[in-house]
């Protein structure tokens, strides 16, 4: 897994790299222009790359950053430069797809959480904690896979709702930051000849941003 973002207004010329969750006890040691973050059993979740432009171009990062292999084939060289492993692994597998739920039983500690069987790409079925009150079976949706990063900046990591493990999120317009999507809580339930299942969403394309118009 590897989250990039860069937010020069913010942060600087500094690229963040995250590859597992951060931890309460999260650490950090500097070597040249590479700060590694660590966990509280010091094991490696991220990077911060510090001068980033001298290594790729930054003219066009903004928010998050979808790095190629070559992207991180680069960023791996600038580890090994400044005294670390090149441990990064591109993932450019999209995070954002089309969903079906299969199924939506009620959640065994909750009067208001579902648990779904919902369907991704490449045939592949992820349990998901739901707490739309629209949530059911036979419905399309958008999943954000563990590994995406919603509009708001916040990170999809693999967890648990009431100890019931949940991978991914079934969001909702107004999370995606769709124009005139309805404010209160509810799944975006896509039509159902929107794409098929598995297809990747995009936010920012015609199709999605005229759903609610």
């Amino acid at each position: 897994m590897l989250i990039a973002s860069y937010n020069a207004a913010g942060m600087g010329d500094v690229l963040v790299l995250l590859t597992a969750p951060k931890s309460e006890k999260t650490t950090s040691e500097q070597k040249g222009h590479v700060v590694r973050l660590l966990n509280e059993k010091q094991e490696t979740i991220g990077f911060n790359i510090l001068n980033v432009s001298d290594h790729l171009a930054t003219a066009d990062m903004d928010g998050q950053v979808h790095l190629d292999e070559a992207q991180v084939a680069t960023l791996n060289a600038v580890l090994k430069q400044n005294g670390f492993e090149p441990e990064l692994v591109a993932d450019v597998a999209p995070k954002f797809v089309v969903g079906y739920v299969e199924s939506a039983e009620p959640h065994p500690d909750s009067d208001h959480l579902q648990v779904t069987t919902t369907q991704i790409d490449g045939g592949k079925t992820l349990q998901i904690v739901s707490g739309s009150p629209n949530m059911q079976a036979g419905i399309k949706v958008v999943v954000a896979k563990v590994g995406a990063m919603m509009p708001s900046g916040l990170i999809i990591w693999p967890g648990a709702l009431r100890g019931v493990a949940s991978n991914g999120m079934i969001v909702s317009g107004r999370e995606l930051g769709l124009p005139n999507a309805p404010q209160q809580p509810g799944a975006l339930i896509l039509p159902d000849d929107y794409a098929e299942v598995g297809t990747p969403f995009d936010a920012k394309s015609p199709e999605a941003q005229a759903l609610f118009q």
